[in-house]
């Protein structure tokens, strides 16, 4: 059945989201995988019930101020593509529509205000920094706050790393083999600077030069999820532009977000005249357990004792770029490693960008019912692949379990030959 949908009146990312729309068949498969779906049981809170708000909202049948409520709701976690046996680009859809809505009908000024302080701070690691260690001694309020102000404090940790500096390039200290560049990313760089030494580490290992464009900035995916158009393009174009300069064999990401996001380039700068190097620098990505993974010869030392470690699947390594088995890859090369799979491992963690900070009571129920899951898997460790599980998880499970990323706990283990 063909829908009235205006490409013409939507711009240049009108015909992905009208395909999106005319493939959904209605079949209900995405449901039982959607969190706002499984944790409120509405309709219109399911992807199927989303596709056909933004439906009737394009074709004029339906206000936009009806839809928003539903349509804000989502974590944008991408579980329904996956589930879905249509082909279903959600993506395409959803985040196109946010930024559509925005420059149709602005939001609420306190939801402006909240969303130029986060992106005025979030992609800035300087400002971030300030910030962050402006409050993390603050942490202790956050229980007499209220919930959107409680966040924020709530996600910090106690005390924060000594932030690293790093260079724009690293020799391998194997025989050399290429070049790869790495995004550095955001706020990564400040809550857990260890995550790209030793991505630089393993990179380095197996014979790769690893380089850090200095022009490279924010990869745009906070501003595209929350439909802030004009600063992800900006954003996108920026790192289009700096991964451009030169020629690599890869560009490597660390964060789940960032990679997927990235991904995302061509359909961000549809329309522009970056759109078709958007579109070659696609082919590069990749998520920097992908990449290590089929390096044959990284090898790791054994476990000082037998350990149980649980993987939780970035829901944008898992969904959005279909990486999944690479991490359990690279984990059964360490001796010592049994790798225990927690119940619902497929499900969001609640953290998905900004969701916790904008939906901080549906991600505080969406992560403790993670939690409880990954604390009865019977591990003793959980690594993940982003930066935004890696804060969720640690603060809803406390001290119950460890929560690493897995290129940290790969580094750890990396085999004396790599020396």
């Amino acid at each position: 059945m063909q829908h009235r949908i205006p490409i013409d009146q939507i711009g240049p990312r009108g015909e992905a989201m009208a395909a999106a729309v005319q493939a959904c068949v209605h079949c209900g498969f995405c449901l039982p995988t959607c969190p706002t779906y499984r944790t409120d049981g509405q309709e219109m809170d399911s992807p199927r019930g989303r596709i056909t708000l933004m439906k009737e909202v394009l074709q004029g049948d339906l206000s936009l101020e009806q839809a928003k409520p539903h349509l804000d709701a989502c974590l944008g976690c991408l579980s329904c593509e996956t589930a879905c046996p249509s082909g279903v680009q959600y993506r395409d859809l959803i985040s196109p529509f946010r930024a559509w809505a925005n420059a149709k009908s602005p939001k609420p000024r306190l939801q402006r205000l909240w969303h130029r302080l986060l992106l005025a701070t979030l992609p800035f690691p300087n400002r971030f920094e300030f910030v962050a260690r402006l409050g993390a001694p603050f942490k202790w309020l956050a229980p007499l706050l209220p919930n959107k102000l409680a966040a924020p404090l709530d996600l910090l940790p106690s005390s924060l790393p000594k932030t690293e500096v790093l260079d724009e390039k690293y020799s391998p200290t194997a025989p050399p083999r290429g070049r790869v560049a790495l995004l550095a990313g955001c706020a990564q760089q400040i809550l857990a600077p260890g995550i790209n030494l030793a991505a630089i580490r393993l990179l380095k290992a197996v014979g790769y030069e690893v380089s850090l464009p200095p022009e490279q900035g924010c990869c745009g995916a906070m501003a595209w999820h929350l439909g802030e158009d004009s600063s992800a393009v900006k954003m996108a174009r920026q790192n289009v532009d700096a991964f451009s300069a030169q020629s690599y064999d890869a560009i490597i990401t660390t964060a789940a977000g960032c990679g997927s996001a990235m991904h995302e380039y061509p359909l961000i700068l549809a329309g522009t005249d970056r759109h078709e190097q958007a579109l070659a620098l696609v082919g590069k990505m990749q998520d920097v357990c992908q990449f290590l993974a089929a390096k044959s010869d990284l090898t790791f030392n054994a476990t000082a004792q037998p350990m149980n470690v649980t993987v939780q699947d970035a829901c944008h390594l898992l969904h959005g770029q279909k990486v999944s088995r690479e991490l359990r890859s690279l984990l059964h090369r360490i001796p010592g490693v049994t790798i225990v799979e927690s119940a619902e491992a497929d499900m969001c963690c609640g953290s998905a960008g900004t969701y916790n900070l904008d939906h901080p009571h549906r991600a505080a129920l969406i992560g403790q019912e993670k939690a409880r899951h990954l604390t009865n898997a019977g591990a003793q460790l959980v690594v993940t692949g982003n930066i935004g599980c890696l804060m969720q998880l640690r603060a809803h499970l406390r001290d119950r379990l460890p929560v690493l990323h897995i290129v940290e706990f790969l580094a750890q283990h990396l085999s004396d030959t790599h020396k």
